[in-house]
């Protein structure tokens, strides 16, 4: 069965933001995204004028998703975080849920406070992204519901005979 979509209201996409502008500032960070694990952005905070947000997004799903597999072989559920060092830039990914918290950080920073920093994050956005879920799922039902409401037995009795 398919995932009930994502839907943020503005003031949860407003909380999430602040969360994510706090991160960036307390990491020392280039960047911090928020996209769900299909590769779609949901909100990102810094200068991102330089990246290709799109297919980071995109590659960061992936890069999850192929992490999972290989957790799987080895009897894990998953890999709940991830990272990368280059020579001058960073990524960190931590899976929340249906999300990816995304990090892209320097030598500014380190890999611990990053690790750190995110750890804070994700408890302030964990309910925010379990409200969002909560609501989603609420609002699917009803629709579900009301699609199904006015078909009785007889009207599918009548399709068939």
């Amino acid at each position: 069965m398919a995932e009930t979509p994502i839907i943020i209201r503005e003031q949860q996409y407003g909380e999430i933001k602040t969360v994510l502008a706090k991160l960036r500032c307390d990491a020392a960070s280039e960047v911090t995204f928020l996209i769900d694990k299909n590769g779609q952005s949901i909100a990102v905070e810094g200068d991102v004028s330089g990246l290709d947000t799109t297919s980071l997004a995109s590659l960061a799903a992936g890069n999850v998703a192929a992490t999972n597999g290989m957790a799987q072989l080895v009897g894990e559920k998953e890999f709940p975080t991830l990272a990368h060092e280059g020579e001058h830039e960073n990524i960190f990914i931590c899976v929340i849920g249906r999300s990816l918290l995304v990090v892209v950080f320097n030598q500014r920073s380190s890999l611990g406070l990053v690790k750190l920093r995110v750890k804070q994050a994700t408890r302030e956005l964990a309910p925010i992204l379990e409200r969002v879920t909560k609501e989603a799922t609420t609002l699917q039902a009803a629709a579900d519901n009301a699609l199904f409401s006015g078909i009785t037995d007889e009207d599918i009795d009548s399709l068939f005979n």
